[in-house]
């Protein structure tokens, strides 16, 4: 059987970048069993409230949603348990600092599969106040507007 290539996006979290300032992203490994695995490669994962900490030296992520493999038996696992993230410490480290700085937190942006193993891409974020919500969503509007009218512009 060939070995998977590329990159799968299984879930992605979209409020992340409505909600905070992204400052800093990272490639994190994850720990998981054999049923959660299965349950990602079926496209099912929810990243809504997750978010993750350093404890002890080591990275953790919680609140993430994984929903029950269906086939899976008594050996199923828990849907929002805590999961273990891979980093060297050196990253540990350096992310550790910048979050205790304070203001800023771990918001996992999303898991995919990554040449077949699972990866989540981790940002250090700062959380947007409701004026910088409106703003961006005001950016956002404009540009659209001007997008539609060079585009219709240009084909007429």
């Amino acid at each position: 059987m060939p070995r998977e290539e590329g990159e799968k996006i299984v879930a992605s979290n979209r409020k992340a970048r409505h909600d905070f300032h992204i400052e800093d992203t990272f490639e994190c490994g994850l720990v998981l069993t054999g049923t959660e695995v299965k349950a990602l490669r079926l496209g099912k994962a929810s990243l809504v409230d997750g978010w993750a900490q350093i404890v002890d030296g080591e990275m953790w992520m919680e609140s993430v949603h994984i929903p029950e493999y269906t086939q899976g038996t008594w050996t199923n696992h828990a849907t929002r348990r805590k999961r273990k993230l891979l980093l060297h410490r050196a990253e540990i480290v350096k992310i550790s600092h910048r979050v205790k700085d304070g203001g800023y937190t771990l918001v996992p942006l999303k898991i995919y599969f990554l040449d077949g193993r699972a990866k989540v891409e981790l940002a250090i974020a700062k959380g947007k106040k409701d004026y910088d919500k409106r703003q961006t969503l005001k950016e956002r509007e404009d540009k659209r507007e001007a997008d539609r009218a060079m585009k219709s512009k240009t084909y007429r």
